[in-house]
């Protein structure tokens, strides 16, 4: 039997809720969304290139955010010293072009996984818990549970618009 992409009962954003509960009510109708937009596909599918040149895929969008839930909430935030998901010195974008060997029920799984570690890291802090991050040029910023989460919300938004051109591509399939 060939492996599909499993359907998704995706949440939804409350309307009224406390500045915590908003956010988180977002983020996780957001992450829903990517899973959505994935639903119902096979392997080979979800490593269709979105047109070319670009090698994004919807598999390599599940990857991508399966590390970047790790990278801020878990690395950053929570201050886990622990590696990235697909780090490789390589390929600094691994987590999005690696995907032709990639198997899709692990990536799954992965997601969820850092999903739920995500969660768990985010519900021991403030959103006002401030942790430094450091950019390439060696500076650094301050910055706050709150921004993740925004930012979060904002990264999931933007690669669900691509999820979305993406699908349509490969099968028709349109909608939010």
């Amino acid at each position: 039997m060939t492996w599909r992409a499993p359907e998704i009962d995706r949440s939804h954003e409350p309307y009224v809720a406390d500045e915590r509960t908003m956010l988180e009510g977002w983020l996780d109708y957001h992450r829903d969304t990517l899973l959505y937009k994935c639903a119902g596909l096979t392997a080979e599918q979800l490593r269709t290139a979105s047109v070319e040149p670009s090698t994004l895929t919807l598999l390599g969008l599940v990857r991508h955010m399966a590390n970047v839930e790790r990278w801020w909430f878990r690395m950053r935030a929570a201050g886990e010293d622990i590696p990235g998901l697909y780090d490789g010195d390589e390929d600094p974008d691994a987590d999005l072009n690696a995907v032709a060997d990639a198997d899709p029920a692990e990536t799954f799984a992965t997601f969820r996984a850092e999903v739920e570690a995500a969660r768990k890291a985010a519900a021991g802090l403030s959103l006002d818990h401030t942790f430094a991050r450091l950019r390439r040029d060696g500076q650094g910023d301050e910055m706050n549970v709150r921004w993740v989460y925004v930012h979060m919300i904002e990264e999931y938004a933007r690669h669900n618009g691509h999820a979305d051109l993406i699908r349509e591509r490969i099968d028709g399939v349109t909608g939010d």
